[in-house]
């Protein structure tokens, strides 16, 4: 059985030799000035003119005196007809240097755009300029399907999977189109930083690392918000960022420890703007990104093409599962998550020490998550209890909820919005409460910010807040977070 050794022992051979005949096997410099793509969609105007392409060898056919090469580049597969030449100019290989090269190297060739007598529209080039001289072989699309070696190697996951490589040209779409629509109603993107002594915005737990310029330790930013709203503080009334995030927590189909997530603050808004905003914001996201307001996700017919219903959050758990959420009891929480027990994730007396570990609040939450998962959507949950909403403001009209909003679709959070807590008195109050549930040993509590509520004392203007992940791209793409990204995180080898 030929090993991979092997092949690259071969090609290590031809690497010498090539380098014997003088010709430099990684040139600085290539020569194209064509495109493939353009070359395939504008053939009649291009037929019999000189091209230079250039791109990595996908195929090479020879039969004596004749030889194609099949190249691609990113956009487009093209063969290049050769025929033999016993005087090739020098640094460049005809038919009878073809052996030299193999699949996976990148070459140039300069020639006349036509047919060939099948009809395939082909370069005709007597020789070809070697451009990188590739030690691996690429493996068969049949040959790399394990997941693993897969998120190992994107880099060859993206080139014998094309659809891969296509998938994060929509990742790339779905975020221009968030900052094109944010920007047209006039949101200015300021980035904001990654290291915080103080982290907060969000229920999880944080990954520390060390400065040694200041001898202190830092933690990864867990959320945009904080800093964001400090800039409203400053005076800025619409801003966003859109960067990467960190939680240590488990890697599952919607969750990864490093994602992108977006936020934005409007000054002189409310919940209710945000709805109406943010729900124009994901249909137009969505249309950009893949052309369609339909789709078929997690077994769910999806259309958001509709006016999204508004469920407030006490009413769909009261519905569900009979739960109080203002005087919650605690053993029917417990009760109602036990019932829900899988032995694949924790044995059954494992997983009531975990509840028994868990505040009221986490209960509730984890009981919200089971309706989340059956919900089709799209609907905005509104007015979550207070205890879940440490930076919201309260609903005038009801104090145990707050105005916050998440679309729900496909059985996901689709993002988190809410009309900012500005009284700094109430905020400092609220810090307090998950700064005792920190210490009592919940490292998904939120930490006490003393300089952010100093800035609420200076004086923030109302405004309405809101995030997303790239969880959204996931779910409308029908993919787990791992495919959904170019690099997923993996256990080292």
């Amino acid at each position: 059985m030929v090993q991979l050794s092997d092949y690259r022992d071969e090609r290590l051979k031809k690497l010498s030799e090539i380098k014997e005949r003088g010709i430099d096997p990684y040139p600085a410099k290539s020569n194209r000035d064509t495109k493939i793509g353009h070359i395939l969609e504008n053939f009649d105007e291009l037929n019999g003119q000189t091209v230079t392409i250039a791109g990595r060898i996908m195929a090479i056919r020879s039969f004596g005196k004749l030889a194609f090469v099949k190249i691609r580049d990113y956009t487009g597969e093209i063969q290049i007809f050769m025929k033999k030449d016993e005087e090739t100019p020098e640094g460049t290989f005809g038919v009878k240097d073809i052996k030299l090269l193999d699949n996976g190297d990148f070459i140039e060739a300069e020639g006349l755009v036509g047919k060939s007598q099948t009809g395939e529209i082909s370069v005709f080039s007597d020789n070809v300029r070697l451009l990188t001289k590739s030690l691996r072989p690429l493996p068969g699309r049949d040959g790399f399907n394990n997941k693993e070696e897969r998120f190992r190697r994107r880099y060859v996951d993206m080139n014998v999977n094309l659809e891969v490589r296509e998938r994060m040209v929509r990742r790339s779409k779905f975020w221009q189109a968030t900052r094109d629509f944010m920007n047209s109603h006039g949101f200015i993107e300021i980035n904001t930083p990654v290291l915080e002594h103080t982290t907060g915005g969000a229920d999880a737990t944080p990954f520390v690392t060390h400065m040694d310029a200041l001898d202190e330790d830092f933690y990864l930013r867990i959320s945009q918000e904080l800093p964001l709203k400090r800039l409203l503080g400053a005076g800025f009334e619409k801003v966003y960022d859109i960067g990467p995030r960190f939680r240590n927590e488990g890697v599952d189909d919607e969750h990864l420890p490093e994602h992108i997530a977006f936020e934005s603050y409007s000054a002189y808004d409310n919940y209710e703007d945000g709805m109406e905003l943010y729900e124009e914001m994901i249909k137009y996201v969505a249309k950009e990104t893949w052309g369609t307001l339909e789709f078929h996700v997690g077994g769910f017919d999806i259309n958001l093409d509709q006016k999204w219903p508004r469920i407030k959050y006490a009413d769909l758990l009261k519905e569900k599962y009979d739960v109080d959420v203002f005087n919650p009891d605690r053993e029917q929480l417990k009760t109602i998550l036990l019932n829900e027990w899988k032995a694949e994730d924790l044995s059954k007396s494992a997983f009531e020490k975990k509840l028994d570990e868990m505040s009221t609040a986490h209960l509730i939450d984890n009981v919200w998550k089971l309706i989340r998962k059956t919900s089709a959507g799209p609907y905005w949950l509104i007015e979550e209890p207070l205890s879940l909403s440490p930076l919201a403001k309260i609903v005038p009209e009801n104090p145990l909820v707050t105005e916050r909003f998440h679309p729900i679709i496909a059985g996901t959070e689709m993002g988190n919005g809410y009309s900012e807590l500005n009284d700094p008195l109430d905020q400092l109050e609220r810090f307090k409460e998950q700064q005792a549930l920190r210490d009592a040993g919940d490292t998904e509590a939120q930490m006490l910010d003393e300089d952010f509520v100093e800035m609420l004392e200076y004086g923030m203007p109302p405004a309405c807040g809101w995030g997303n992940s790239e969880r959204n791209f996931w779910l409308l793409e029908g993919v787990s977070g791992r495919e959904g990204v170019p690099f997923p995180i993996i256990k080292s080898k």
